[in-house]
């Protein structure tokens, strides 16, 4: 599954200003409903359901949380720096800085899994994260997200 199968330039955020867990799954959760239609809220309820099952701070500085929606289309990713670290309660005990929020309809099952798995191994590419880290504007960080060089992380 490619990158630009799941981003869009209007779902990445550069510096996204927030200062909790909460406040972040929120502007994301609201990014994501003025590009799919769906309500803001329902987005971040499911969100925070699936927090509650443990913490999607996969380590290293990086979130991907995510969810299932009912009577949805499509698997939708929304991408954010952060302007400042915070606390995420991560695998690693380090501070989150770099989010990848997911969305799939509830009867996805393996597309949604190939999809995290995709995200995470994109993630883990020590150089890119460094380079998406520095990216100070949105068409840089969806650039860099959507070349060849990061669909060679499948």
């Amino acid at each position: 599954m490619a990158m630009t199968d799941l981003l869009t330039r209007e779902r990445i955020v550069a510096g996204l200003k927030v200062s909790s867990k909460k406040q972040m799954l929120q502007s994301l959760a609201s990014i994501a409903a003025r590009d799919t239609g769906r309500d803001e809220d329902e987005i971040f309820d499911i969100l925070v359901q699936r927090e509650r099952l443990g913490s999607t701070g996969v380590g290293n500085g990086v979130a991907i949380p995510h969810g299932k929606l009912p009577n949805f289309e499509g698997i939708v990713g929304t991408f954010a720096t952060l302007a400042t670290p915070l606390e995420f309660d991560s695998i690693d005990d380090q501070p989150v800085d770099v989010a990848f929020m997911l969305l799939a309809p509830e009867g996805a099952g393996a597309d949604h899994l190939k999809a995290l798995s995709r995200i995470a191994r994109v993630l883990k590419q020590t150089s890119l994260l460094g380079q998406l880290r520095q990216m100070q504007d949105e068409d840089s960080l969806f650039a860099l997200l959507t070349t060849r060089e990061t669909a060679s992380a499948a």
